[in-house]
């Protein structure tokens, strides 16, 4: 709704600009506040063809046909200074009224019409190598620009090019970590697609073009909290479906310690502090002096599962296997677990890295196998060569309340229903925890607990509706990805987009180590099935 009135607000403000402009360019005023009609008048006035105007019914490529329009406007009255490309780039309107209001200002001529004329001249001077008349013709040429500023205006119109394909329709991605290991490798860089489940609009809209969040070397965040818009999205091309891969915004990271190792949850810390002060010294200092950063939903940190349940499933993890509304589910072909070694393997390292297998954290008795890896490994060493770790610890595991889910874990976790949006649910103390974030932080309400009584927006409640839907992730390498097992549901408004392919791809993130030639322009989905 939020980004409805923006962009009906705009078209009001540029109909009645057009209302007081067009009579300085002799064309009725009232014809200004026609839709369509107005843009074809103003096509008329800066001499392009009128057939053009489809351009404007094609999304994104109608911001590019407005914003090449508006600077041909303003130059058809005479407006060729740089600030007046600046203003009409940024917001036409008040260019518009400006020129409208000024009693100097008079309509010259068809500025689209006229710089084609001249540059078609220019370019058969050049061609005919006729040196005077090309120099006359630039000495009096009022489109001429300044070196410097050709090279700002091109650079512009790029990363302003750039910035909206990738806000809107495709963005690279980097796999930083193992989570999906064996599917999609640390190192691997991805196309994602942002029309298959539907075009998000930017909600934070102050920001450094083709950024996300952090600014380099200076160690900032790259936007500005306001202004910002409400979530919205366009209908989608597919539906997000069981077992697609899906990249969306981290749930859990709108209040975070960053360190330069990785981002840590405000909340996963605190429920156990001690555990994740081990891990990262860093952290430590952070903690101490409240170095929190706060996140708005479109500027969290990204990350890619697989969903591998849909609202309004019931899922459950019985020793390792998944169950969706109690039947089982097929495993991904490339599912790892961690495994120990109950003696060195003696198997050489050429051997084991053809195989795809490496020591996890540098330790030579620890691994993360699937199936066939662990097929080959025991053919070559014996059926007892290897253990898998059952119920690995985890420091955070969703809920984070041991007193009401004190048996579940990576390998037997649930039964979880996923909320569904129009769906309502009994409120207790008991299943609380489960549903407390979506009520609180992704659903926007005062949630206040007083003994066993339950206060929203501070009306006693024993029951909630789910505003929207919500997803549940995991990552591939089941004992070393930390996923909604870790930080619960992922809501719908957290969706980002669809992996299509695999562009580049590099062993363990580093060119030092070699290209991985047989990945590259692998579809995503090939690779991860």
């Amino acid at each position: 709704m939020g980004l409805l009135v923006f962009i009906a607000v705009f078209y009001i403000l540029f109909s009645v600009s057009l209302y007081f402009l067009f009579p300085k360019a002799n064309v009725e005023a009232w014809k200004g506040l026609m839709p369509v009609l107005n843009l074809i008048e103003v096509f008329k006035i800066i001499g392009k063809p009128t057939w053009k105007i489809i351009w404007f019914f094609v999304p994104i490529v109608n911001l590019f046909a407005f914003v090449s329009m508006a600077i041909d406007l303003v130059k058809s009255f005479g407006k060729y200074e740089f600030k007046w490309t600046v203003l009409s780039f940024f917001y036409a309107p008040i260019a518009f009224f400006l020129i409208a209001f000024d009693k100097e200002t008079k309509y010259i001529w068809p500025a689209y019409a006229k710089e084609k004329e001249i540059n078609n001249k220019l370019a058969e001077y050049t061609k005919t190598k006729n040196t005077r008349e090309y120099k006359k013709l630039m000495l009096n040429n009022p489109f001429k620009r300044p070196i410097w500023r050709e090279w700002v205006e091109s650079l512009t119109f790029a990363i302003f090019a750039a910035a909206f394909i990738r806000m809107f329709l495709i963005e690279a991605y980097v796999i930083p970590t193992p989570s999906m290991e064996g599917s999609l490798d640390v190192g691997d860089y991805l196309f994602v697609s942002k029309a298959h489940y539907g075009i998000r609009t930017p909600m934070t809209i102050a920001m450094f073009p083709l950024l996300h969040n952090r600014i380099p070397f200076i160690n900032t965040e790259s936007y500005l909290k306001k202004p910002s818009l409400p979530y919205f999205r366009f209908k989608p091309l597919e539906q997000v479906e069981r077992n697609k891969l899906i990249v969306f915004n981290w749930p859990a990271g709108d209040s975070i310690y960053l360190t330069s190792r990785r981002s840590y949850s405000y909340n996963q810390v605190h429920q156990n502090l001690s555990d994740y002060l081990k891990y990262d010294p860093e952290l430590r200092a952070k903690v101490k002096n409240k170095d929190i950063i706060v996140r708005p939903v479109d500027k969290k940190d990204h990350y890619i599962k697989r969903c591998v349940a849909q609202a309004g499933d019931t899922l459950q993890i019985k020793n390792r296997e998944l169950y969706i509304d109690g039947i089982k589910q097929k495993a991904p072909i490339h599912r790892q677990f961690k495994y120990i070694a109950r003696r060195p393997l003696k198997i050489s390292r050429k051997k084991l890295e053809e195989w795809g297998v490496e020591s996890a954290y540098g330790r030579g008795m620890v691994y993360f196998l699937n199936d066939e890896q662990v097929k080959k490994i025991k053919e070559v060493s014996g059926e007892n060569a290897l253990e898998v770790v059952n119920n690995p610890e985890d420091p955070s595991l969703f809920p984070n309340n041991k007193k009401y889910f004190y048996s579940w874990s990576l390998d037997d976790y649930g039964p979880i229903w996923i909320p569904e949006k129009g769906v309502t649910v009994d409120l207790t103390v008991e299943n609380l925890p489960l549903y407390r974030r979506i009520i609180d932080a992704y659903e926007h309400n005062d949630l206040k607990v007083k003994g066993n009584d339950i206060f929203i927006n501070g009306q006693k409640a024993n029951k909630y509706t789910f505003k929207q839907n919500y997803y549940w992730a995991m990552g591939d390498n089941r004992h070393n990805s930390e996923d909604s097992r870790s930080w619960g549901f992922v809501p719908e408004d957290h969706i980002v987009g669809k992996p299509l392919f695999i562009w580049f791809s590099t062993k363990n993130n580093n060119m030092s180590e070699g290209i991985n030639w047989n990945r590259i322009f692998k579809s995503a989905e090939s690779v991860s099935r």
